[in-house]
């Protein structure tokens, strides 16, 4: 098994037992049935976060992209961030990382950036992209001060099809420019349940949704 793949389906192992990986009936923003969930916001313990921080890590050393540090959004980004600088430090990789707030801070230091100074080429690190809302925002404070967005790291690509007929993730690379770099895809974790009997329906029911809104192959973020 490959380092990528390795890495994709200890992600979804652990994303199962912590619950980040839920499956059932839930609604989408998008207002599509899906079969499954995920919630980064699941891995609330201390080793479930080291956990999580180090498969980051380890797609994003895997993925070649050069960077000098990381960036997270407001709010999940924050304790992303976090846990992949400590993850990559114990590689002896010791990189930066910084966040920023939803509000300016009128005291104290002040400003919406808190950490390290936005220079270089910062990976901006998010759980999953649905509209780019967030990445956007991200992009525009990171330019603004001068900095460069090397990539885009995430946890999970839905590899689903959005309003313009391709995904949020390529909707992203295409108009920004930039990597995204996922932990696993739709595909990784269907390839995953294949390995598993008891979860014949839920590979069914995923299965379905991908036939019906995922991107086609040769689309595909991988």
């Amino acid at each position: 098994m490959s380092t990528k793949n390795h890495t994709a389906a200890a992600f979804i192992d652990d994303a199962i037992a912590a619950g980040a990986i839920q499956f059932g009936e839930f609604t989408t923003k998008a207002g599509r049935q899906s079969p499954y969930f995920f919630n980064a916001g699941r891995f609330c313990t201390g080793a479930g976060l080291a956990r999580l921080g180090q498969h980051y890590a380890d797609a994003l050393l895997a993925s070649g992209v050069p960077f000098d540090g990381l960036f997270g959004p407001a709010y999940k980004g924050i304790p992303l961030a976090a846990s992949i600088a400590i993850a990559l430090a114990a590689q002896g990789r010791d990189v930066p990382y910084s966040f920023n707030r939803k509000e300016a801070k009128d005291h104290g230091e002040g400003g919406t950036v808190v950490g390290a100074s936005l220079k270089g080429r910062l990976v901006i690190v998010d759980d999953v992209i649905s509209a780019g809302t967030s990445v956007r925002e991200s992009t525009a404070i990171l330019e603004a001060a001068g900095a460069q967005v090397a990539a885009v790291l995430i946890a999970l690509d839905r590899m689903e099809r959005g309003p313009s007929g391709v995904s949020a993730v390529d909707e992203v690379r295409r108009t920004l420019d930039v990597p995204v770099v996922a932990v696993a895809t739709l595909d990784d974790l269907i390839e995953r349940l294949e390995q598993n009997p008891a979860r014949a329906k839920e590979l069914a029911a995923i299965r379905a949704y991908r036939d019906q809104w995922g991107v086609k192959d040769d689309e595909a973020i991988r």
